[in-house]
């Protein structure tokens, strides 16, 4: 009878809470405004129009620039502003053409210098140690030299090694060369009679003394002049020898595994650059505007770096490793889901302590922060099972449930087939996060309109690039890819072009950029998107030319492959 009036109960406290909480008319109202963001007004309707008065209390005049001194300031039209317009176009042309297609730019820095005269420095001693080994070979022709010094080929010992010299020409010491059997065996106390035993009796001893004494003596040729137990200390210094020369090839593939991530790094490298120029030239990032434009250009810069390089793995770049949506020829490579995976894990666990940059001991935190750092550390735990997922060890020991104790004796004896959609990686996490906090920053508190829209516009972007990566894996799924080519699903050209047109208008988005947008009039919401969107065409054209360049040296240094139709 209690829980039947509990319906008829529920309504009357709601209303009595809610009569309570109404205010008296002669109690003042007080609401506690939202704690963070300095002069945010969220807790009321985003603004319309600009107010510099609120602005000037929260961020200092904005300063002289060299934009402003080259378009804006008085006697603009007798400044050469030409010479920075081609500045930044030939840095740009070295930076995104000369540099990706092989050339050497000047200022590597210091660092990439050190790690290429090292990498150098053990391919000459490498070179060296070669040119030496290929001097004590008796085989001193040219074709051995450039077989052995050149391309790096093992010299064949076996038929030039002294020890296998010995077994021509080299007698053992302690025996001689065995006699013939004629002569070994005295014939005449040998006769082949059945009726004496003894003579044949004598005749298999020395039949059993000759083999065993061309045996010993065969031996001891092929193992050269030295004895027996000396042939164990050979074989040892030859694995030492095999040991040592492994670990100096493993320093090697090492270092030149760092070099083509720091050398590829340059373009991004490249990139950091020319965001700074433009920094600098524009005047931005000073003051109380340093920490909000740093998180805006790096997130931002990293959607737009990850924008470009999906697109790049759309193309066919990393094929080789299955990352083109394809089978991968070595299947021992992590996936490409693993990476992404690391470097969210990376992001979460590196930013959910940045948040707090600024604030004093015993400060308590803010709205702002708790958003940041709630999103960080979803970054954090999301790409650590993303990557626990990805990890072949936790795969096998989430496939042991299948067989439980109780069916142990009805356990297959045989190899256990593997479904179809163990092909690829299927894994949603990455997208997942990407979607959520687009999702999240769409709805981002900010003071005007103009910044409300820009904010959702970036967030619907991540929203969509998220919702066509789920698509990719679904008819993946259904279909997983059965050759070494490039798949190229269109699901990901698309998800890849609103990823990178996303981070550059959240680049776009912050608060300096859009007063400054305001101030001049230009708070306009669809030539913001334009802007992004021819640029991330062009980025788009840039990275098919890379691309395909790549592909072309390819196709005219190695071997052509025919292709045939699927049908």
């Amino acid at each position: 009878m209690l829980l039947l009036r509990w319906p008829s109960v529920v309504p009357l406290l709601c209303a009595a809470l809610c009569a309570l909480a109404v205010p008296s008319p002669e109690q003042p109202l007080s609401l506690a405004t939202r704690d963070g963001g300095a002069h945010h007004h969220a807790h009321g309707a985003p603004l319309l129009v600009l107010n510099e008065t609120e602005v000037t209390l929260y961020h200092s005049p904005t300063p002289p620039s060299y934009y402003t001194l080259d378009f804006e300031d008085e006697g603009y039209q007798q400044r050469h502003k030409g010479l920075m317009i081609f500045h930044g176009l030939f840095m740009s042309l070295a930076f995104f053409v000369s540099l990706p297609v092989g050339a050497v730019h000047g200022s590597q820095g210091y660092l990439l210098i050190l790690v290429a005269i090292s990498l150098s420095t053990l391919d000459i001693i490498a070179a060296i140690r070669r040119f030496v080994t290929f001097l004590r070979s008796p085989n001193k022709s040219f074709n051995t030299f450039w077989r052995h010094v050149i391309k790096k080929e093992a010299i064949n010992s076996a038929n030039s090694s002294p020890e296998y010299v010995g077994l021509i020409s080299e007698e053992p010491d302690e025996f001689t060369t065995p006699k013939p059997f004629r002569q070994s065996v005295d014939m005449h106390d040998v006769e082949l009679n059945d009726m004496d035993r003894n003579h044949t009796e004598q005749w298999a001893k020395a039949i059993h003394r000759h083999q065993k004494t061309f045996s010993m003596a065969s031996e001891r040729t092929v193992f050269g002049s030295h004895s027996p137990s000396n042939s164990q200390d050979t074989l040892h210094d030859a694995k030492s020898r095999t040991k040592s020369l492994s670990h100096f090839e493993r320093l090697q593939s090492v270092g030149r595994i760092v070099f083509a991530i720091v050398e590829r790094a340059l373009v991004v490298g490249g990139f950091a650059q020319l965001l700074m120029g433009i920094v600098t030239y524009s005047g931005g990032c000073r003051e109380n505007y340093l920490n909000g434009c740093l998180a805006h250009l790096i997130k931002g810069g990293i959607f737009w770096c990850y924008g470009l390089l999906t697109f790049a793995r759309f193309l066919g770049s990393f094929a080789d490793r299955g990352w083109a949506w394809n089978r991968s020829l070595s299947g021992d490579s992590c996936t490409a889901e693993f990476v992404e995976s690391f470097v969210i894990f990376l992001y979460g666990a590196t930013n959910t302590w940045m948040e707090r940059f600024g604030a004093q001991p015993g400060d308590p935190f803010t709205t702002k922060q708790i958003q940041h750092i709630s999103i960080a550390v979803m970054f954090c735990f999301a790409g650590l099972v993303g990557m626990g997922i990805e990890s072949k060890r936790i795969r096998k020991w989430l496939a042991s449930s299948a067989f439980s104790l109780s069916s142990l004796s009805d356990a297959p004896q045989e190899a256990v087939v593997e479904p179809l959609s163990y092909i690829g990686s299927y894994n949603p996490f990455p997208a997942l996060v990407i979607g959520v906090t687009g999702a999240a920053m769409a709805a981002h508190a900010q003071t005007y309109l103009f910044q409300v829209q820009i904010h959702s516009l970036w967030g619907n972007l991540l929203v969509a690039f998220s919702v066509l990566r789920c698509l990719t894996y679904f008819f993946l799924w259904l279909g997983p890819p059965k050759s070494v080519l490039p798949s190229r699903p269109p699901t990901e050209a698309l998800g890849s072009f609103f990823l990178a047109c996303g981070g550059l208008v959240f680049m776009f988005s912050t608060e300096e950029v859009t007063i400054a947008a305001m101030r001049r009039g230009r708070d306009d919401v669809m030539m913001f998107l334009n802007v992004a969107v021819a640029l991330t065409c062009l980025a788009f054209c840039w990275t098919l030319f890379v691309v395909g360049f790549k592909g072309w040296i390819k196709s005219r240094t190695q071997p052509s492959v025919t292709y045939r139709h699927a049908a």
